[in-house]
């Protein structure tokens, strides 16, 4: 019988987690989604792995058994998957970077350019992520490093070292009222709709709508969204405002949006990310080293 690797990692996160909210952020996939994939597994399986409850996910019997063996399993075939890749690479002579959005601002050309005066004969590809995926694919292992915003989910279990900061605006339709005014205090936008990322996010969403800096005032969502074309047609449409590093005026500048600095909130992070297991692999430790001058 053939199971499919990803139904053991989703195993795996419900089973650590005990909750299948968690469990989905830690993903970024939706609950019915996940909750679709348990019991694809126990079906495969032929036996109940979790005892579901208001509580959480508690193990079954069958799911204690599978749980002390999965993660030795997974670690394994992830060990295989990263070497397999690397050696590719390498081959290739090829650094696959992941990034959102602006990625580092205007200090990435001067990161790769630094990279390959380093590194002759190399490549860096960059490999621009959904907002779905705010590890921008390193957390699956389809990139050796990537430029992040910090914080992002999972970001416990990598290599995260911060390269600068700016402060975060605001994004609103050009006709909104607030937009004539040359700064708005964050308090103002409280019951303003706000435009955001899937809920599987988790706590990078909740960033972005600065869910700790509203004094518990709850969050009104006007449009989901994944990418920044989609991003911008639903601010400049009048579905909702959202905060935005202010590096987004120069990158995302668009008829019928207009930004504006926000005071009280804290400022956005931009980081380099990779893998503990690569610790050891001097390229990625270069790369590295290129986004600390560079940055």
């Amino acid at each position: 019988m053939d199971v499919d690797t990803r139904l053991l990692r989703v195993f795996a996160a419900v089973a650590e987690e005990g909750s299948l909210t968690r469990a989905a952020e830690r993903l970024f996939v939706s609950q019915p989604a996940l909750t679709k994939q348990i019991r694809q597994l126990e079906n495969r399986l032929g036996v109940p792995l979790f005892v579901r409850s208001r509580a959480g996910m508690a193990l079954t019997a069958a799911g204690r058994a599978l749980a002390a063996r999965v993660p030795g399993l997974l670690a394994d075939w992830d060990a295989v998957l990263r070497e397999t890749r690397s050696a590719a690479s390498r081959a290739e002579r090829v650094l696959r970077v992941g990034f959102l959005a602006s990625a580092a601002n205007e200090a990435t050309p001067r990161i790769v350019a630094e990279f390959t005066r380093h590194h002759p004969g190399w490549r860096v590809s960059m490999r621009q992520a959904a907002w779905s995926d705010p590890t921008a694919g390193l957390g699956t292992g389809d990139v050796d490093a990537a430029l992040l915003r910090l914080p992002f989910p999972g970001q416990e279990r990598l290599r995260v070292t911060e390269l600068s900061t700016e402060p975060r605006w605001v994004a609103l339709p050009s006709a909104h009222p607030l937009a004539a005014r040359e700064e708005i205090p964050f308090r103002e936008l409280w019951d303003e709709p706000f435009v955001a990322a899937p809920a599987e996010t988790g706590r990078w969403r909740d960033y972005w709508l600065a869910v700790d800096e509203r004094e518990g005032h709850p969050v009104r969502i006007g449009a989901v969204t994944e990418h920044p074309d989609d991003w911008l047609s639903a601010i400049a449409n009048g579905y909702g405002v959202a905060l935005a590093p202010e590096s987004t005026v120069r990158f995302y500048a668009r008829p019928g949006i207009t930004y504006r600095p926000v005071t009280g909130v804290s400022p956005s992070r931009i980081g380099v990310a990779w893998a503990p297991e690569d610790d050891g692999n001097p390229v990625v430790r270069d790369f590295v080293r290129c986004c600390l001058e560079s940055a």
